[in-house]
C-alpha cells in the first residue's frame, strides 16, 4: 500500500513538472503570431514588381544555431553573424494585461526583425515600475535565473529605461540589457538606404546615446592636466584638464550639429520639388499608418509602382512618391512614408520630422490600419497621436483596413464599428482597390474656378493641360476650335481668360 501510494505520488510530481515546463513553452512563443502577419498568407502579390531591393537586403542572413567555438579552420569562411537570444521583459498596472502582452509580442517581433531570437517573455504587475532596476530587486533576481536558464545573453526591457535603470538591471542579471527605443533605432539603422535617411537614424541614435554615456573603470574619468601633467608631460600640461567623458560628450553634440545641417540641406531640394508640384496644382495623398500595415503594398496595389515589400517592422523608412491618375485624367501623386508605432521614441518624431512633413503637405490622408491585428484600435490612436504631435491632426483623412482577405464577417462588423465610414482592401487579392481608388478621386480637391472657352487648335497644350490637373465637364470641336467646359486652377484660368466665351 505505501508502495503504491509514493509510485501514484512520484507520477503526479513527473506530471506536473512537465505540465509546468509545457507552460513555460508555450509562455516563450511570441511575435509573429501578432505583432507580424503569417508567413503562409504573406507572399506578395503580382502589383509588387520583381522586388530586387527585396533580394539585396536579404543577401546577407544570419543564421542560428552556430557554436560560438570553432570546430574546424574551414568554418572561418561561412561562418555568418550569430543570432543574439533574448529575454523580454515588461511591467503593467493593474487592469492592463492584455494591452501589455500585446506590446510584449510586438516587442518580440521588433527584436526579431533587428535579428534576434526570443527566448522567453515575462510580465510584472505592479503600479509603477521599480525607480531603481524597472521590475525591483527580488524579481531581478528572478530574472536573473531565467536568463541563465534560457541561455540568453540580452535582455529587452518593453519601455524607455533611464540610464540608472539599465545599469542597476545589468549589475545583477549580469548580461546586456537594451530597452524598446534602442531596438527600435537599430532596426532603423539597418533599414535606411537614402543619404538623408541614414542622418536622419544617426542623429536619432546620438540624441539617445548622448545622455546614457557611462565609464568603463578609468578610461572615461582619465584627467589631462592635473599636477603631474598629461602623462607626466611635465610643464605646459598641468591644469583642470578634461575627462574622457567630457570631450565624447563634446564630440557627440558636434557630430550632432553637423548632422542638423546636413538634415537642413537636403530640405531646399525637397521644397523645390513640392514646389513645382503645387505650382502645376498636381494634388497629393500621403499613405500613412502602422508598421507592417501594408502600406507600401496598397501604394503597389494604387499605381503597380514596385516599391519594397516586407513582411517585418519598419522596411520602409524613406519616403516614396507615385504618380497616379483620376478617372476623368486628373493627375495626383501619392507618398509612402515611414511606419509608426506605440511607444515610438521622440527622438525619431524630431529626426523624420522633415520626412513627416510630407503628410503635412498633403490634401488627403490615406490611414491604414491592419484590419488583422488584435489591437486596431490602438493602432488607429498611435498613429494620430503622432500625426497629431507634427501638426497635421486636421487633414481630410481616409481610414483604409488592410488584409481584409484575412477577417471574417464578424471582425469587419467590430471595426466597422470603429470607423464606420472605412474602406476594406486587401493588397494581396485587390478586393475593395477600385473602391479605394473611387473615394480617394472624390475626396481630392476640385479646381477652383470654372471656365467656358473655345480653344483653337493651335493651342492643344491648353487643352492637355485642362485634361492633366483640371476637370473637363464638357467637350465639343467646333471649326474655330475645341470648346470645354471645365474646373482649372487660377493660373490655368487666367492662360485660358483671351479663349472665353459665353456658357
Amino acid at each position: 500500500m505505501t508502495e503504491t501510494t509514493t509510485h501514484s505520488t512520484g507520477d503526479e510530481a513527473v506530471d506536473r513538472v512537465l505540465a509546468n515546463a509545457e507552460k513555460r513553452t508555450e509562455a516563450r512563443v511570441f511575435g509573429a503570431a501578432q505583432a507580424l502577419q503569417d508567413r503562409a498568407t504573406a507572399s506578395h502579390a503580382s502589383s509588387d514588381g520583381d522586388q530586387w531591393d527585396l533580394e539585396d537586403r536579404h543577401a546577407l542572413r544570419r543564421v542560428g544555431g552556430l557554436s560560438t567555438e570553432l570546430e574546424d579552420v574551414t568554418e572561418v569562411e561561412y561562418r555568418q553573424l550569430r543570432l543574439e537570444n533574448v529575454v523580454l521583459v515588461g511591467v503593467y498596472p493593474q487592469g492592463a494585461q492584455e494591452d501589455a502582452e500585446n506590446s510584449l509580442r510586438e516587442l518580440a517581433a521588433l527584436a526579431e526583425t533587428a535579428g534576434a531570437v526570443v527566448l522567453d517573455g515575462v510580465l510584472q504587475r505592479r503600479p509603477h515600475p521599480d525607480a531603481a532596476t524597472y521590475i525591483g530587486r527580488g524579481k531581478a533576481q528572478e530574472l536573473k535565473d531565467i536568463v541563465a536558464a534560457t541561455g540568453a545573453d540580452t535582455v529587452i526591457a518593453d519601455t524607455e529605461l533611464a540610464p540608472s535603470q539599465r545599469r542597476a538591471l545589468e549589475d545583477v542579471v549580469k548580461v546586456k540589457v537594451i530597452d524598446r527605443t534602442t531596438v527600435i533605432l537599430d532596426i532603423f539603422s539597418q533599414h535606411a538606404k537614402s543619404r538623408e535617411g541614414k542622418a536622419q537614424v544617426e542623429l536619432a541614435q546620438l540624441e539617445y546615446l548622448l545622455p546614457r554615456l557611462r565609464g568603463w573603470g578609468d578610461s572615461m574619468s582619465r584627467q589631462a592636466g592635473g599636477q603631474v601633467g598629461a602623462g607626466g608631460a611635465g610643464m605646459g600640461s598641468r591644469g583642470p584638464g578634461e575627462t574622457k567623458i567630457e570631450i565624447d560628450r563634446r564630440r557627440i553634440r558636434t557630430k550632432m550639429a553637423l548632422l542638423r545641417r546636413q538634415i537642413r540641406d537636403f530640405g531646399p531640394a525637397r521644397e523645390a520639388k513640392r514646389a513645382e508640384r503645387k505650382r502645376n496644382t498636381i494634388p497629393s495623398v500621403a499613405i500613412a499608418g502602422y508598421t507592417n500595415a501594408g502600406k507600401s503594398s496598397l501604394l503597389n496595389a494604387l499605381t503597380s509602382a514596385g516599391v519594397l515589400v516586407e513582411n517585418a517592422l519598419f522596411a520602409t523608412l524613406d519616403a516614396t512618391v507615385r504618380r497616379s491618375e483620376t478617372s476623368d485624367g486628373r493627375v495626383y501623386t501619392l507618398t509612402d512614408t515611414v511606419g509608426f508605432v506605440r511607444n515610438l521614441p521622440h527622438q525619431l518624431v524630431e529626426a523624420f520630422r522633415s520626412t513627416l512633413e510630407e503628410v503635412g503637405d498633403a490634401d488627403v490622408v490615406l490611414h491604414v490600419v491592419d484590419g488583422a491585428h488584435p489591437d486596431p484600435a490602438g493602432q488607429l490612436q498611435t498613429v494620430r497621436d503622432v500625426m497629431g504631435d507634427v501638426g497635421v491632426r486636421d487633414m481630410p483623412e481616409i481610414v483604409v483596413f488592410n488584409k481584409a482577405d484575412l477577417i471574417d464577417d464578424s471582425e469587419r462588423l467590430v471595426l466597422r464599428g470603429l470607423e464606420p465610414k472605412a474602406h476594406f482592401v486587401s493588397s494581396r487579392s485587390g478586393e475593395g482597390v477600385d473602391e479605394l481608388r473611387a473615394a480617394i478621386e472624390e475626396a481630392l480637391p476640385k479646381p477652383a474656378v470654372e471656365v467656358h472657352a473655345v480653344v483653337p487648335y493651335d493651342r492643344g497644350d491648353l487643352v492637355a493641360a485642362i485634361h492633366e490637373t483640371g476637370m473637363l465637364l464638357s467637350v465639343d470641336h467646333r471649326e474655330e476650335g475645341t470648346a470645354v467646359h471645365a474646373r482649372v486652377s487660377e493660373r490655368l484660368a487666367a492662360d485660358l481668360a483671351p479663349f472665353a466665351a459665353d456658357a
